[in-house]
């Protein structure tokens, strides 16, 4: 039977794999819903970026795609439960790019409490010689890590990376707000499981590594961040929707906390008169944490041979939906539909 896979978007340097096992490749970038689905309609494995949304309507109108593969963890822009209910297995790339978010927000949250890219301002700008009573200032507003708290929303292996990079700082305490991760595996990790409310109030820091799921949208709302310190510093490096943009607006405009460091934000890319750019206490990346040339290319490899895996009844590397499997099951018991002639990767899992 032949295979075809489309790659939309960025062009993907492994799509040589595809084409090694006679598996047709069509590359596009389309630029409507209406474009996705002519693309689509007709493939059995897709490659997706952030966008284009797999929602409803897309998934319907492609009756013989079987596997949409995103590179990263996150897989925000496919609809997990029309997937599950099609059959259609939404892969991810868990574990690629763990090391650089996990820098990332160290890194954003030193450049707080170091307050370097004011300092390098100010030498530039002569500072140093000719405005002691600057520097003097910086001396007076740097700030350490070792003891004072640290905590962390989403204890999973991002969440987990940062604990090892902090406990190096000798903080006093790292606390972690994760109902899905029982206190022996925060133990390996010299971490101190505790209600949401009890770290927004007791946290000099605190990171974001959660999924977005209607769970956690929002979770940084209003009501949270009055809750927190007013010296708190907010970093998140997870998923814009879990901050309430203007309930950050407002709290860093206000006091109610100090600084934030973000590499998401609700809309992307965020607009440049987006009121959160003319904030002084907020420093904003272009959701980059998670990239470098290393995780890239572990990316891009592992995102194709989801799809390739899947298609050939092997296991994938990560599967956001496993409750599909029942489904597929149901199908080929029943009516194999999109699964006519397609080994069977179950039991190849381990679920």
């Amino acid at each position: 039977m032949a295979l075809k896979v489309a790659s939309i978007g960025r062009p993907s340097p492994q799509l040589g794999i595809f084409k090694a096992a006679g598996i047709e490749v069509v590359e596009a970038e389309p630029a409507t819903t209406e474009e996705v689905i002519d693309i689509l309609k007709d493939v059995d494995g897709a490659l997706i970026g952030i966008w284009p949304l797999t929602d409803r309507q897309v998934l319907e109108a492609c009756p013989k795609l079987k596997v949409v593969s995103r590179s990263g963890v996150g897989v925000d822009s496919i609809d997990l439960e029309t997937a599950t209910e099609l059959g259609v297995c939404a892969c991810n790339t868990p574990g690629i790019n763990t090391s650089e978010v996990a820098d990332h927000a160290m890194a954003l949250l030193l450049s707080f409490t170091r307050l370097i890219p004011e300092q390098r301002a100010a030498v530039k700008a002569g500072s140093w010689a000719e405005n002691p009573a600057q520097i003097n200032q910086f001396r007076s507003d740097l700030r350490r890590i070792a003891g004072h708290t640290v905590g962390i929303v989403g204890l999973g292996n991002i969440g987990k990376a940062f604990a090892t990079r902090v406990r190096g700082f000798g903080p006093e305490r790292i606390i972690s707000y994760d109902p899905y991760v029982p206190q022996t595996t925060a133990d390996l990790y010299g971490v101190e499981l505790v209600s949401l409310d009890e770290l927004l109030t007791q946290s000099d820091y605190i990171t974001v590594h959660t999924p977005a799921t209607d769970e956690t949208h929002h979770l940084f709302d209003r009501v949270a961040f009055e809750k927190m310190k007013p010296t708190a510093i907010l970093i998140n490096c997870a998923r814009g929707p879990i901050v309430d943009p203007t309930a950050l607006y407002v709290a860093l405009k206000e006091g109610q906390i100090e600084s934030a460091g973000i590499d998401v934000t609700e809309i992307e890319p965020a607009a440049s008169e987006d009121p959160l750019l003319t904030l002084d206490n907020l420093t904003v990346t272009p959701h980059t944490a998670g990239t470098s040339p290393t995780s890239g290319a572990a990316g891009a490899l592992k995102q194709a041979e989801n799809v390739l895996l899947i298609l050939t009844g092997k296991a994938p590397h990560g599967l956001a939906n496993p409750e599909v499997i029942k489904t597929i099951a149901v199908m080929r018991a029943t009516n194999p539909g999109r699964w006519e002639g397609i080994p069977d990767f179950s039991t190849a899992l381990a679920i």
